[in-house]
């Protein structure tokens, strides 16, 4: 039982399925050919001879009438089947009345390999392998069992060839279509790829720029509590100072005390003025390591106020990002800065540890300490805006600031403090965050 003819599309191999200009005159040059070489080679019976004149014509007219005259139909299977089993009848018909139509028969296996689906094709190469091999063996004497031997192995041997030929053929032209989609697939994948690199690093410049901006903002709001906090508050009790010194003019104690305190307040200004400058340099950090630049930062403080301070780095130190190096080196400058302002210590440690997994500074002094409890609870109070060593009462920079420059880093800061027994603050960064910029 046969299966019925497939309704694909006829495109199974693009490669094969494209019109050709031979197809539109070899077929119907190689019949007349064989007409003419019929007519002078050798003398047919007349009655062959009508009968080849009359299969020739007819089937002229059917390559005419389906083929050439409706090119539309070339893409509809069905009818192209129906078309090549007509002509493979008509060439067999022709082989039998006369052998010299062999050499037109093999026209239609362009046909074949055009215009039939598979595995229809592989029927219809089999179809005109018969017909060339019935021509070839049309002399060979079949009532012996060696002619039949050799006209089986004839039969067999252009089956074959046809066959293997036309099999070939879809392989190629199969492999050459999948290799192709594979080509147009891989093509888009790596079109939608650059789109989507393109779009991250349109997003991740975005997140840089927000970054900056959040940052920008930040070191304001910074700059204006630490403003207000020290200059201000100093030009403000500059300002009350001489005011009670105008007062007191007649009485020259009392003037005196008041100039000396405006000077001292002066002074202190002066001193807040250059450390909120000295915060915002960052050149000591493209001139040397951070830990000569924390020794630098720690010799100018201890200098200025006069606590000695020791600086110790350990571990194997590994190069930073400069935002890294930046907020470790604000943030000493910061808890050093507090030292002065409220600690009254007589000593001062920094360390700098190069760990496996992090980078982490240290800065413990043997000052008064606080109470850390109603320092968070005051913190949490006021939106953050408390000082590391200042009493409630106080405000200031202080830890927020701190800690809000190194968690934007993925890193912790930790502050130890009990009355009486000094503080100590921990800020690490992880070496990831520490190396992501090398």
């Amino acid at each position: 039982m046969t299966s019925p003819m497939p309704r694909s599309p006829i495109n199974p191999d693009p490669l094969v399925q494209r019109d050709h200009p031979v197809l539109d005159v070899l077929p119907f040059g190689m019949l007349v050919f064989c007409v003419l070489l019929t007519l002078s080679v050798g003398k047919p019976a007349r009655g062959a001879e009508v009968a080849g004149l009359i299969l020739s014509g007819v089937a002229a007219a059917w390559m005419l009438g389906v083929y050439q005259l409706h090119p539309a139909w070339r893409y509809r299977p069905r009818v192209m089947a129906v078309f090549i089993a007509v002509l493979l009848v008509i060439g067999a018909l022709l082989v039998i009345d006369n052998t010299i139509f062999g050499l037109y028969t093999f026209t239609i296996y362009f046909y074949v390999l055009r215009y039939l689906v598979w595995p229809w094709r592989l029927a219809g190469a089999a179809g005109v392998g018969l017909l060339a091999a019935t021509s070839q063996a049309y002399g060979v004497n079949k009532d012996t069992a060696s002619g039949i031997l050799v006209f089986l192995i004839i039969i067999t041997v252009n089956v074959a060839i046809a066959m293997a030929y036309a099999w070939s053929r879809w392989l190629s032209t199969t492999l050459d279509t999948r290799n192709k989609q594979a080509l147009d697939e891989l093509s888009t994948a790596n079109r939608k790829l650059e789109t989507t690199l393109a779009e991250n690093a349109g997003l991740q410049q975005q997140l840089l720029t927000q970054a900056r901006e959040a940052g920008v903002l930040d070191e304001r709001q910074r700059m204006a509590r630490e403003i207000h906090d020290t200059l201000a508050q100093g030009l403000i009790g500059i300002i009350t100072q001489l005011q009670a010194a105008e007062q007191d003019a007649d009485d020259p104690a009392g003037w005196r005390r008041h100039f000396d305190a405006a000077t001292a307040l002066a002074r202190e200004s002066l001193s807040e003025a250059r450390r909120s400058v000295e915060a915002l340099r960052s050149e000591s950090l493209e001139t040397a390591r951070l830990s000569e630049a924390l020794g630098d930062v720690a010799g100018r403080w201890s200098s200025l106020h006069g606590i000695p301070v020791q600086v110790t780095t350990t571990g194997t130190a590994r190069p930073m990002p400069p935002e890294a190096e930046f907020a470790l080196l604000r943030t000493a400058q910061e808890a050093l800065a507090n030292v002065a302002r409220h600690a009254q210590a007589t000593r001062v440690g920094v360390t700098l540890s190069y760990m496996e997994h992090e980078v982490a500074l240290d800065v413990r002094d043997d000052g008064q300490g606080f109470d850390l409890a109603k320092l968070c609870a005051y913190a949490a109070s006021t939106n953050g805006n408390g000082n590391g060593h200042s009493p409630p009462d106080s405000g200031g920079f202080g830890l927020v600031a701190m800690r809000q420059r190194i968690e934007s880093l993925a890193g912790t800061l930790q502050v130890e403090s009990e009355p009486g027994f000094g503080t100590g603050i921990s800020a690490c960064i992880p070496a990831a965050s520490a190396q992501a910029g090398s």
